[in-house]
Order: structure tokens, then sequence, then C-alpha cells
């Protein structure tokens, strides 16, 4: 008799947003931030997180983000005062004539934040974002991300940038496999070396073809990061695959730059639903794991100070 553990599911992802209903939020949001000097942002934040995330369905059931303006607001001040004081003694420093000494504690400041800033930034972005009620988790330790972070960037460092490929993996293998949805765990198995192929052969082509391979580029990457990240609960699992094509990334991002060029920026909202439509309609989903079977395993961490130093130090690590 088969086990019905091993039954193939069908799993389905997709986005019902549109430009118009998103420029509806980001064109308030925009209003909003520049009449509050900028202090509107978390609110802003959120509830553009909020549709993107409630547009994006998984089998007929929409996702969820809960974080709130409140607590983004509150992730942003503390966010501020880090920085202000860096920036504090980075310029007194350089008054008291040590502008040595400030560019030094300026960018160990900056490296010192980062994995700081990943980690309460996957901290609260998962723990605030739901499927069918079920809330995601990332159950990193803060320690040991640190150590891995400083250890990448030192041989980085002696190699003179030819570890960063196995750099960059490593982290993204730690981060992404720490991340539970319920009761099932993410995992992450890229190879540092297949990475830096992927990278050398994409400079390499990219520059003696003026540029053209660049979108094949990001074909290469894109399905790579996809098809080396599964999800598993028990002895069942789900494999991720991209059905991708250099064509198809071509024509996106040329017609989302014609589209924000002639529309001097108003078409943003549409660049960007485009490419969330893509994206989804491009990832496959293929495996045993019962979806309606999900345990609720993760509790909510409601401190945004990492997602918001995130933002400043515009780190785009965040999934």
């Amino acid at each position: 008799m088969e086990n019905l553990n091993t039954t193939q599911r069908q799993y389905h992802l997709s986005f019902h947003g549109t430009g118009s209903e998103y420029f509806g939020v980001i064109i308030v949001n925009w209003l909003l931030t520049i009449l509050t000097l900028g202090l509107y942002y978390p609110w802003a934040k959120s509830k553009e997180l909020k549709y993107l995330y409630g547009s994006t369905e998984l089998n007929n059931d929409r996702f969820e983000f809960h974080g709130t303006g409140k607590e983004m607001f509150k992730g942003f001040i503390k966010a501020i005062l880090i920085f202000a004081c860096i920036f504090f003694i980075f310029f007194l420093l350089i008054y008291i004539k040590k502008p040595m000494f400030g560019l030094i504690f300026f960018y160990l400041s900056i490296f010192a934040i980062m994995p700081l800033a990943i980690h309460g930034a996957y901290k609260y972005r998962m723990s605030r974002t739901s499927w069918r009620g079920i809330r995601f988790g990332y159950r990193g330790d803060r320690n040991e991300l640190i150590k891995k972070f400083f250890t990448g960037i030192f041989f980085t460092i002696i190699t003179i940038g030819f570890y960063s490929p196995w750099f960059g993996m490593n982290l993204r293998n730690y981060i992404i496999s720490n991340i539970k949805f319920g009761d099932i765990e993410f995992k992450s198995d890229g190879d540092g070396f297949d990475y830096f192929t992927l990278i050398f052969k994409g400079y390499f082509f990219t520059i003696i073809t003026l540029g053209v391979y660049l979108f094949w580029w990001q074909k290469d990457m894109f399905n790579y990061y996809i098809e080396h990240t599964s999800l598993h609960k028990g002895e069942s699992k789900i494999n991720l695959s991209s059905a991708a094509t250099g064509g198809g990334f071509f024509q996106l991002m040329i017609i989302n730059l014609l589209i924000i060029i002639f529309t001097l920026g108003l078409g943003y909202s549409w660049a960007v639903t485009r490419t969330m439509k893509y994206i989804t309609s491009i990832i496959q989903l293929e495996g045993d794991i019962d979806l309606d079977s999900l345990n609720q395993t993760e509790d909510n961490f409601k401190d945004a100070t990492g997602e918001d130093m995130n933002d400043i130090i515009d780190n785009d690590f965040i999934i």
C-alpha cells in the first residue's frame, strides 16, 4: 500500500495586487511622509507590507502581515538614536582633528550594526507574518550570526574579496535554514563554489556582451536561490523550483524601467506589482507536506528596531 506521506500534493502561489490599488496606498504614504517630515514612514511601510503580503496567495489563502506602524515607529526611534550617536562621535572625532579615527569608528560601527540589523529584521518580519493564522518565525542565534558575519568579513578581507561568494552563501544558508512556518522548517543548501562560478560567469559575459547578459545572469542567480531552498516537516518535504528565463527577466526589467522613466517615477507601483506577479508565477512547489496539518509553534516578536536599522543602512538581505 502506498504511504500517504509520499503522496504528491498541489501547491499554487500567486499575486493578485494591481498597480492602481498599490498606487493608491503609496501616494497617500508619500504625501503623509512628506507632510510629517518623515515621521509617518513606519506607518507607510506597515501599510505597504500589509498590501503586498495580503495580495499574495498560497492555495487560495492570502498571507498576512501583522506589523503595525506603532511597533515600527518605536523601532524607528531606537534606530535613529543609535545612528545619531554614531554620527555624533564621528563628527566629534573630525572636529578634534582625528579624521582617520573618525572614519575607522564609522565603518566599524556600520559593520557591527549589520548582523544585529539582519537578525532583528528577520526575527520581527517573520514573527509578524502568517498564513491561515499560522505564524512564521526565525530561530537564528544572534551571537552565532555575529560570529559567522565577522568570520566571513575577515576571510573576505584577507582574500581580497575572493571569499565573498562563500561568505554570502554561508550567511544565506544560516538565515534561511533558521526560518520556520509553523512546524515546517526551511532549508537552504547553496554551495559557495557554485555561487562563485555564477558570479564569475555573470561578470564575464555581462562585460563581453556590453550588459546584455545581465538579465540571464539575474535569472541564473534567482533560479539558484530558489532551487536550493526547500521546506521540511518530519519525513515530508516541499521542493522549490523556478521557471524563470533570461527573456522573461529582460522583458520584466526593461518594461519596468520604461514605466518608471516615462511616468517620472509615478509608475513605481505598477513596476512592483508586475514584478510580484512574475516572481510568484515562476516559483513552483512540489512535495508531500499537508498544509492543512500545520501547527502553531512560533511566538510574537514586536521589536522592529532591526527592521528599521536595516532600512537605514539600505540592506536588501530580507526576503
